[in-house]
């Protein structure tokens, strides 16, 4: 078993491989990873309830006015270039896709504040195709462990996270790394003390 495996065999022992976005098809989990840009999962699930409630198909989105969408996004902060990126996006999808959000690589990041980060998320979460996002927490991690070079880009990230890990568990390796970067291994304050994975970490900071 290769030490790639072995890491994450440990997470699947306290960590249970599933987003914490909340969405119902394909458009809102589009919305909801493009607004979730520097901030939080839970921030934005409590802002996607009003969005939602008035603009619930992907057709309403479009036709709305960008001050009423920021009116609602502004709490997440960003909401100048949330609120137009959503909505621009909602309008290609409507004109460019009747109203159904593209399921390939080369469309998502076609549209407005789509990125590789988002596509792929879009990609693993919404269609279940083979996908490994990295965000920062899993850049973080992937550094940590040893899984990538301390200089190593995003885009190293992934690509090395790929070569090690099988396709067939691309995504539950991105939501195993992203939720014990987000709630153990933290950029400040890491539970190093209690870590299961402390013996593959390469920078311990609590001593």
């Amino acid at each position: 078993m290769s030490r790639t495996d072995e890491i994450l065999n440990i997470l699947r022992t306290f960590i249970v491989p599933k987003g914490e976005l909340n969405w119902r098809n394909p458009y809102e989990l589009l919305v909801a990873v493009v607004l979730s840009a520097q901030t939080t999962d839970k921030h934005v699930n409590q802002i996607t309830v009003p969005l939602f409630e008035k603009y619930d198909t992907v057709y309403k989105l479009a036709q709305a006015n960008v001050s009423d969408i920021k009116e609602i996004i502004k709490p997440l902060g960003l909401s100048d270039a949330k609120s137009r990126n959503i909505s621009n996006l909602s309008r290609i999808i409507v004109e460019r896709y009747n109203g159904i959000v593209p399921n390939t690589f080369k469309d998502l990041i076609s549209l407005p504040g789509v990125g590789r980060k988002t596509a792929q998320v879009v990609l693993a979460v919404a269609f279940n195709t083979p996908a490994l996002p990295v965000d920062t927490h899993v850049e973080r991690v992937s550094k940590r462990l040893g899984l990538a070079k301390k200089d190593d880009s995003v885009l190293d990230v992934e690509l090395k996270l790929k070569r090690k890990i099988n396709r067939n568990e691309w995504i539950d390796a991105h939501h195993l790394l992203l939720l014990f970067g987000r709630y153990y291994c933290k950029s400040a304050h890491p539970s190093c003390n209690n870590c299961k994975l402390k013996a593959y970490c390469k920078d311990i900071i609590s001593k």
